[in-house]
Protein backbone atom coordinates (compact mmCIF):
# COMPACT_ATOMS: atom_id res chain seq x y z
CA UNK A 1 0.00 0.00 0.00
CA UNK A 2 2.85 2.39 0.85
CA UNK A 3 4.54 1.72 -2.48
CA UNK A 4 1.39 2.46 -4.46
CA UNK A 5 0.79 5.66 -2.50
CA UNK A 6 4.40 6.74 -3.06
CA UNK A 7 4.01 6.16 -6.78
CA UNK A 8 0.86 8.18 -6.68
CA UNK A 9 2.68 11.16 -5.18
CA UNK A 10 5.64 10.90 -7.51
CA UNK A 11 3.64 10.84 -10.74
CA UNK A 12 2.93 14.56 -10.55
CA UNK A 13 -0.55 14.21 -12.07
CA UNK A 14 -3.35 16.57 -11.10
CA UNK A 15 -5.15 14.90 -8.18
CA UNK A 16 -7.23 15.90 -5.21
CA UNK A 17 -4.46 15.80 -2.56
CA UNK A 18 -6.67 16.02 0.53
CA UNK A 19 -9.01 13.33 -0.73
CA UNK A 20 -6.24 10.90 -1.69
CA UNK A 21 -4.29 11.54 1.50
CA UNK A 22 -7.33 10.68 3.63
CA UNK A 23 -8.05 7.54 1.66
CA UNK A 24 -4.48 6.28 1.61
CA UNK A 25 -3.91 7.12 5.28
CA UNK A 26 -7.01 5.16 6.21
CA UNK A 27 -5.80 2.19 4.22
CA UNK A 28 -2.24 2.48 5.55
CA UNK A 29 -3.37 2.16 9.16
CA UNK A 30 -5.31 -1.03 8.54
CA UNK A 31 -3.64 -4.22 9.86
CA UNK A 32 -1.90 -6.09 7.06
CA UNK A 33 -1.38 -9.65 8.29
CA UNK A 34 -0.90 -12.00 5.35
CA UNK A 35 -2.81 -15.27 5.37
CA UNK A 36 -1.55 -18.69 4.24
CA UNK A 37 -2.87 -18.11 0.73
CA UNK A 38 -0.93 -14.87 0.36
CA UNK A 39 -3.99 -12.63 0.75
CA UNK A 40 -4.26 -9.88 3.35
CA UNK A 41 -6.06 -11.62 6.20
CA UNK A 42 -7.59 -8.49 7.74
CA UNK A 43 -8.89 -7.03 4.47
CA UNK A 44 -12.60 -6.28 4.50
CA UNK A 45 -14.26 -4.77 1.43
CA UNK A 46 -16.92 -3.24 3.66
CA UNK A 47 -14.25 -1.20 5.45
CA UNK A 48 -13.02 0.54 2.31
CA UNK A 49 -14.23 4.01 1.25
CA UNK A 50 -16.51 4.59 4.21
CA UNK A 51 -19.49 6.82 3.55
CA UNK A 52 -18.41 9.32 6.17
CA UNK A 53 -15.02 9.71 4.48
CA UNK A 54 -16.62 10.30 1.08
CA UNK A 55 -19.12 12.82 2.49
CA UNK A 56 -16.34 14.79 4.18
CA UNK A 57 -14.40 14.85 0.93
CA UNK A 58 -17.41 16.15 -0.98
CA UNK A 59 -18.33 18.74 1.65
CA UNK A 60 -14.81 20.17 1.54
CA UNK A 61 -15.04 20.75 -2.20
CA UNK A 62 -15.74 24.32 -3.24
CA UNK A 63 -18.37 23.28 -5.77
CA UNK A 64 -20.41 21.69 -2.98
CA UNK A 65 -20.05 24.74 -0.77
CA UNK A 66 -20.94 27.05 -3.66
CA UNK A 67 -24.07 25.06 -4.56
CA UNK A 68 -25.34 24.94 -0.98
CA UNK A 69 -24.53 28.62 -0.49
CA UNK A 70 -26.33 29.66 -3.66
CA UNK A 71 -29.38 27.56 -2.80
CA UNK A 72 -29.55 29.25 0.62
CA UNK A 73 -29.16 32.69 -0.98
CA UNK A 74 -31.77 32.24 -3.72
CA UNK A 75 -34.87 32.90 -1.54
CA UNK A 76 -33.36 36.20 -0.40
CA UNK A 77 -32.75 37.18 -4.03
CA UNK A 78 -36.36 36.36 -4.91
CA UNK A 79 -37.73 38.31 -1.95
CA UNK A 80 -35.54 41.29 -2.85
CA UNK A 81 -36.76 41.12 -6.46
CA UNK A 82 -40.36 41.36 -5.26
CA UNK A 83 -39.49 44.24 -2.96
CA UNK A 84 -37.78 46.20 -5.74
CA UNK A 85 -40.31 45.30 -8.42
CA UNK A 86 -43.50 47.17 -9.15
CA UNK A 87 -46.90 45.75 -8.23
CA UNK A 88 -49.08 44.84 -11.15
CA UNK A 89 -52.73 45.69 -10.44
CA UNK A 90 -53.91 43.27 -13.12
CA UNK A 91 -52.84 39.91 -11.71
CA UNK A 92 -53.45 36.76 -13.71
CA UNK A 93 -53.81 34.63 -10.58
CA UNK A 94 -50.88 32.30 -11.24
CA UNK A 95 -48.50 30.97 -8.59
CA UNK A 96 -45.99 33.73 -9.37
CA UNK A 97 -48.62 36.43 -8.86
CA UNK A 98 -49.65 34.80 -5.57
CA UNK A 99 -46.06 34.40 -4.34
CA UNK A 100 -46.31 37.20 -1.78
CA UNK A 101 -49.66 36.07 -0.38
CA UNK A 102 -48.04 33.98 2.35
CA UNK A 103 -44.93 32.03 3.30
CA UNK A 104 -46.20 28.75 1.75
CA UNK A 105 -46.89 30.55 -1.51
CA UNK A 106 -43.36 31.93 -1.48
CA UNK A 107 -42.01 28.38 -1.04
CA UNK A 108 -44.08 27.30 -4.04
CA UNK A 109 -42.56 30.14 -6.05
CA UNK A 110 -39.01 29.15 -5.08
CA UNK A 111 -39.60 25.54 -6.12
CA UNK A 112 -41.42 26.55 -9.29
CA UNK A 113 -38.81 28.95 -10.68
CA UNK A 114 -35.93 26.60 -9.87
CA UNK A 115 -37.60 23.39 -11.01
CA UNK A 116 -36.96 23.86 -14.71
CA UNK A 117 -33.18 24.24 -14.68
CA UNK A 118 -31.57 24.78 -11.27
CA UNK A 119 -32.78 21.69 -9.42
CA UNK A 120 -31.99 19.24 -12.26
CA UNK A 121 -28.58 20.90 -12.64
CA UNK A 122 -27.80 20.44 -8.93
CA UNK A 123 -28.60 16.73 -9.09
CA UNK A 124 -26.68 16.35 -12.35
CA UNK A 125 -23.69 18.15 -10.80
CA UNK A 126 -23.45 15.86 -7.79
CA UNK A 127 -23.99 12.61 -9.70
CA UNK A 128 -22.20 13.50 -12.94
CA UNK A 129 -19.09 14.45 -10.99
CA UNK A 130 -18.81 11.16 -9.08
CA UNK A 131 -16.63 8.85 -11.18
CA UNK A 132 -15.67 11.24 -13.96
CA UNK A 133 -13.92 13.62 -11.55
CA UNK A 134 -11.79 10.81 -10.13
CA UNK A 135 -10.88 9.80 -13.68
CA UNK A 136 -10.01 13.38 -14.62
CA UNK A 137 -7.76 13.64 -11.54
CA UNK A 138 -6.12 10.30 -12.50
CA UNK A 139 -6.99 9.00 -9.03
CA UNK A 140 -9.63 6.43 -9.96
CA UNK A 141 -7.13 3.63 -10.52
CA UNK A 142 -5.55 4.29 -7.12
CA UNK A 143 -8.93 4.03 -5.40
CA UNK A 144 -9.46 0.66 -7.05
CA UNK A 145 -5.91 -0.38 -6.12
CA UNK A 146 -6.46 0.21 -2.37
CA UNK A 147 -8.46 -1.99 -3.23
CA UNK A 148 -12.03 -0.68 -3.26
CA UNK A 149 -14.39 -3.05 -5.13
CA UNK A 150 -15.87 -1.36 -8.17
CA UNK A 151 -19.51 -1.81 -7.20
CA UNK A 152 -18.83 -0.55 -3.68
CA UNK A 153 -16.99 2.47 -5.06
CA UNK A 154 -19.92 3.28 -7.34
CA UNK A 155 -22.48 2.67 -4.61
CA UNK A 156 -20.73 4.77 -1.97
CA UNK A 157 -20.28 7.67 -4.33
CA UNK A 158 -23.91 7.43 -5.48
CA UNK A 159 -25.18 7.38 -1.88
CA UNK A 160 -23.03 10.40 -0.98
CA UNK A 161 -24.30 12.25 -4.06
CA UNK A 162 -27.88 11.35 -3.19
CA UNK A 163 -27.49 12.71 0.35
CA UNK A 164 -25.95 15.95 -0.90
CA UNK A 165 -28.63 16.35 -3.57
CA UNK A 166 -31.41 15.74 -1.05
CA UNK A 167 -29.79 18.24 1.32
CA UNK A 168 -29.68 20.91 -1.38
CA UNK A 169 -33.25 20.21 -2.50
CA UNK A 170 -34.45 20.43 1.10
CA UNK A 171 -32.41 23.49 2.00
CA UNK A 172 -34.12 25.63 -0.65
CA UNK A 173 -37.71 25.32 0.66
CA UNK A 174 -36.57 25.51 4.28
CA UNK A 175 -34.81 28.83 3.75
CA UNK A 176 -37.68 30.04 1.54
CA UNK A 177 -40.14 29.21 4.30
CA UNK A 178 -38.15 31.20 6.84
CA UNK A 179 -37.82 34.16 4.49
CA UNK A 180 -41.51 33.93 3.61
CA UNK A 181 -42.62 33.93 7.25
CA UNK A 182 -40.55 37.05 7.94
CA UNK A 183 -41.59 38.92 4.80
CA UNK A 184 -45.15 37.73 4.12
CA UNK A 185 -46.39 36.01 7.27
CA UNK A 186 -47.60 32.52 8.09
CA UNK A 187 -50.87 32.65 6.18
CA UNK A 188 -52.82 30.12 4.19
CA UNK A 189 -51.48 28.74 0.93
CA UNK A 190 -53.66 30.09 -1.88
CA UNK A 191 -53.81 28.21 -5.18
CA UNK A 192 -54.67 29.77 -8.56
CA UNK A 193 -58.02 27.95 -8.41
CA UNK A 194 -58.93 29.80 -5.23
CA UNK A 195 -58.35 26.96 -2.75
CA UNK A 196 -57.03 28.14 0.60
CA UNK A 197 -54.97 25.53 2.46
CA UNK A 198 -54.33 26.26 6.17
CA UNK A 199 -50.73 26.97 7.13
CA UNK A 200 -50.25 23.70 8.99
CA UNK A 201 -51.64 21.62 6.16
CA UNK A 202 -49.60 23.59 3.64
CA UNK A 203 -46.39 22.71 5.51
CA UNK A 204 -47.27 19.04 5.16
CA UNK A 205 -48.01 19.62 1.47
CA UNK A 206 -44.62 21.32 1.01
CA UNK A 207 -42.85 18.41 2.69
CA UNK A 208 -44.61 15.99 0.35
CA UNK A 209 -43.75 18.24 -2.60
CA UNK A 210 -40.05 18.19 -1.71
CA UNK A 211 -40.17 14.41 -1.29
CA UNK A 212 -41.77 14.13 -4.72
CA UNK A 213 -39.16 16.38 -6.33
CA UNK A 214 -36.36 14.29 -4.80
CA UNK A 215 -37.89 11.09 -6.17
CA UNK A 216 -38.70 12.62 -9.55
CA UNK A 217 -35.16 13.90 -10.09
CA UNK A 218 -33.82 10.38 -9.53
CA UNK A 219 -33.97 9.93 -13.30
CA UNK A 220 -31.50 12.82 -13.69
CA UNK A 221 -29.29 11.20 -11.05
CA UNK A 222 -29.32 7.86 -12.88
CA UNK A 223 -28.54 9.44 -16.24
CA UNK A 224 -25.74 11.61 -14.82
CA UNK A 225 -24.24 8.57 -13.10
CA UNK A 226 -24.34 6.61 -16.36
CA UNK A 227 -22.60 9.45 -18.19
CA UNK A 228 -20.08 9.79 -15.34
CA UNK A 229 -18.89 6.19 -15.73
CA UNK A 230 -18.83 6.55 -19.51
CA UNK A 231 -16.53 9.57 -19.77
CA UNK A 232 -13.48 11.05 -18.07
CA UNK A 233 -14.85 14.60 -18.42
CA UNK A 234 -17.04 15.70 -15.47
CA UNK A 235 -18.35 18.68 -17.42
CA UNK A 236 -19.50 16.38 -20.20
CA UNK A 237 -21.38 14.12 -17.77
CA UNK A 238 -23.06 17.02 -15.97
CA UNK A 239 -23.80 18.93 -19.16
CA UNK A 240 -25.13 15.86 -20.92
CA UNK A 241 -27.69 15.17 -18.18
CA UNK A 242 -28.78 18.82 -18.11
CA UNK A 243 -29.12 18.94 -21.90
CA UNK A 244 -31.30 15.82 -21.91
CA UNK A 245 -33.50 17.42 -19.24
CA UNK A 246 -33.84 20.60 -21.30
CA UNK A 247 -34.57 18.64 -24.48
CA UNK A 248 -37.25 16.64 -22.70
CA UNK A 249 -38.88 19.85 -21.45
CA UNK A 250 -38.86 21.30 -24.95
CA UNK A 251 -40.45 18.20 -26.44
CA UNK A 252 -43.04 18.24 -23.66
CA UNK A 253 -44.25 21.61 -24.95
CA UNK A 254 -45.03 20.19 -28.40
CA UNK A 255 -48.69 19.29 -28.12
CA UNK A 256 -48.59 17.52 -31.50
CA UNK A 257 -46.84 14.62 -29.76
CA UNK A 258 -50.06 13.89 -27.91
CA UNK A 259 -49.88 10.93 -25.54
CA UNK A 260 -46.21 10.36 -26.32
CA UNK A 261 -45.39 13.21 -23.97
CA UNK A 262 -46.45 11.04 -21.05
CA UNK A 263 -43.33 8.95 -21.61
CA UNK A 264 -40.97 11.91 -21.36
CA UNK A 265 -39.05 11.92 -18.04
CA UNK A 266 -39.93 15.58 -17.37
CA UNK A 267 -43.64 15.37 -18.23
CA UNK A 268 -44.68 15.09 -14.57
CA UNK A 269 -41.98 17.43 -13.21
CA UNK A 270 -44.51 19.83 -11.70
CA UNK A 271 -47.11 17.30 -10.58
CA UNK A 272 -46.28 18.31 -7.00
CA UNK A 273 -48.27 21.51 -7.55
CA UNK A 274 -51.45 19.39 -7.33
CA UNK A 275 -50.72 19.14 -3.61
CA UNK A 276 -51.68 22.81 -3.15
CA UNK A 277 -55.39 22.11 -3.06
CA UNK A 278 -58.09 21.17 -0.60
CA UNK A 279 -58.89 18.03 -2.61
CA UNK A 280 -55.64 16.52 -3.90
CA UNK A 281 -55.63 14.54 -7.14
CA UNK A 282 -52.84 11.96 -6.80
CA UNK A 283 -52.97 10.68 -10.39
CA UNK A 284 -50.16 12.78 -11.87
CA UNK A 285 -48.06 12.38 -8.74
CA UNK A 286 -48.31 8.59 -8.88
CA UNK A 287 -47.50 8.60 -12.60
CA UNK A 288 -44.52 10.86 -11.98
CA UNK A 289 -43.12 8.60 -9.26
CA UNK A 290 -43.54 5.52 -11.45
CA UNK A 291 -41.87 7.22 -14.42
CA UNK A 292 -38.93 8.43 -12.32
CA UNK A 293 -38.38 5.02 -10.71
CA UNK A 294 -38.39 3.25 -14.09
CA UNK A 295 -35.95 5.70 -15.69
CA UNK A 296 -33.69 5.84 -12.62
CA UNK A 297 -33.57 2.04 -12.33
CA UNK A 298 -32.76 1.61 -16.02
CA UNK A 299 -30.00 4.24 -16.00
CA UNK A 300 -28.62 2.95 -12.68
CA UNK A 301 -28.37 -0.64 -13.92
CA UNK A 302 -26.70 0.50 -17.12
CA UNK A 303 -24.23 2.57 -15.07
CA UNK A 304 -23.37 -0.40 -12.85
CA UNK A 305 -22.92 -2.68 -15.85
CA UNK A 306 -20.79 -0.14 -17.69
CA UNK A 307 -18.53 0.53 -14.70
CA UNK A 308 -18.10 -3.18 -13.96
CA UNK A 309 -16.68 -3.85 -17.43
CA UNK A 310 -14.92 -0.56 -18.12
CA UNK A 311 -11.13 -0.47 -18.60
CA UNK A 312 -9.74 1.93 -15.99
CA UNK A 313 -6.76 3.79 -17.43
CA UNK A 314 -6.77 6.93 -15.30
Amino acid sequence: MSESSDRMVDTGVHTDPAALRELTDAARHEPTEVGPDGAVASYRASRTLRLGVELRRQLRRRRTQFVLGFVALLPFILALAFELGEDNPRRSGGFIDLATASAPNFVVLALFVSGTFLLPMIVALFFGDTIASEASWSSLKYLLAIPVPRQRLLRQKAVASALLSAAALTLLPLVALGVGVVWYGAGDAVSPTGDAVPFGDSIVAMALAVAYIVVHLAWVAGLALLLSVSTDAPLGAVGGAVLVSILSQILDQITALGGLRDFLPTHFAFAWMDLIATDVDWTNIANGVLSAVIYASAFGLLAARRFATKDITS
